[in-house]
């Protein structure tokens, strides 16, 4: 078991790690679009909106994107559920699906999970876990 000394350690780092991701919003979340963009830029998906491949913070500033609702992917989604494997949506593997609740539209809506959003969602977890 822990000792107190070592669970306000733990608590402080939580903290500073929070403070530190609050005060560098902007800037993470640029980082956080250029990789998304950048590995995602060959998949169906977003080559629609990027023939080049060129799918970078520039380019997506720059390219009409529509805002779209889950029915507008719905069909890219039911292939993978299927168990098509090329990159549609996504380039990395989809190893899961999550089941939403269904509130905002009545019916649940499957959501793909990799294994990075898997490994993200269960360190986000830990993390609140750890700063309260």
């Amino acid at each position: 078991m822990a000792s107190e000394k070592e669970i306000k350690e733990i608590h402080e780092n939580g903290m500073n790690i929070l403070e530190d991701l609050t005060n560098n919003v902007q800037e993470i979340q640029e980082q956080v679009l250029e990789e998304i963009l950048k590995s995602n830029a060959g998949t169906e998906y977003l080559s629609r909106f990027f023939p080049n491949g060129e799918a970078d913070n520039q380019s997506f500033k720059t390219n009409v994107l529509p805002i779209i609702s889950y029915e507008h992917i719905k069909p890219y989604i039911d292939r993978i559920a299927s168990g098509e494997t090329s990159s549609i949506l996504l380039a990395y593997r989809i190893i899961q699906f999550l089941l939403s609740t269904g509130t905002s539209g009545g019916q649940p809506k499957l959501i793909p999970m990799t294994a990075e959003s898997f490994e993200k969602r269960m360190s986000d977890l830990l993390l609140s876990d750890l700063v309260t």
